[in-house]
């Protein structure tokens, strides 16, 4: 199936491209919705464009843009999909926005694809068939030491002082908008982690968590735990995803900021 799901995930990606393509960021009026977070006519004709794609009879759909219908609980496929992730950096024109589709398949994410039209990046990734950026095979880094290792923080995190410990410490950080796209850049070995200090959906993290672990990286909860997806409640506590070498270099260094 990897193949024919990595096929339906690139044809979603041309149906948002082609969605977006009337719409110019920077230069987009947008609204509020529930939870103070933005939406704009974007999300939601590239939220329409994936669902019309993607979704087949015998599966489920969960998407930011879509009122939850429980139905997806009792699937074992399941889309799991944020049409624009990083709104507000799409809003603002900040090239750091994606489309993020996930794919999870008895709560495992096991496909995923996030484009960013704004850098040219296009990471498709399945657990069978590896990963690609642009069409080409890619995956993660191949660093072990923690020292100067390049970790993409939350813009808005950074933001509210939440990363202040980690300047302190000899990662190089680097800010940037949207999770999933940060999380693609993982995968395809053009950063070497990324972790989230607050709660996220799975829209936010389910494509790249695919996309990091075909790569050859690791994913866990903020504790080192494992994270089931397509759950009743779909937000998670948090979110670390690193490359293989970095994965317990990195649990110390959050376990040692966390709990001193």
């Amino acid at each position: 199936m990897a193949a024919t799901d990595r096929v339906r995930i690139e044809a979603a990606l041309d149906a948002a491209a082609t969605a977006l393509a009337p719409f110019t960021p920077g230069a987009i009026a947008s609204r509020l919705k529930r939870g103070d977070d933005p939406v704009t006519a974007a999300d939601l004709a590239v939220n329409a464009a994936l669902h019309r794609v993607l979704v087949r009879p015998d599966e489920g759909w969960l998407s930011e843009e879509t009122v939850d219908d429980v139905d997806r609980l009792s699937r074992s496929r399941v889309w799991v999909v944020d049409p624009v992730d990083g709104t507000r950096e799409f809003i603002a024109g900040i090239p750091e926005w994606c489309v993020s589709i996930g794919l999870v398949v008895d709560g495992v994410p096991v496909a995923g694809g996030v484009l960013n039209p704004a850098t040219g990046h296009r990471i498709v990734g399945t657990l069978e068939d590896g990963v690609t950026l642009g069409g080409v095979a890619v995956g993660c880094t191949a660093t072990d030491q923690i020292e100067g290792a390049l970790v993409l923080a939350s813009r808005s995190e950074v933001k509210r002082g939440e990363w202040e410990p980690f300047f302190a410490t000899p990662i190089a950080v680097r800010n940037m908008g949207s999770v999933a796209y940060k999380l693609g850049c993982v995968g395809a070995g053009l950063a070497d982690a990324t972790w989230t200090l607050v709660p996220k959906h799975e829209w936010d993290v389910a494509a790249g968590a695919a996309i990091v672990v075909a790569g050859g990286g690791r994913v866990s909860g903020p504790e080192g735990e494992s994270i089931s997806f397509n759950r009743a409640n779909p937000k998670l506590t948090g979110f670390v995803a690193t490359v293989p070498g970095l994965e317990a270099p990195v649990r110390k260094l959050l376990d040692e900021l966390r709990h001193g």
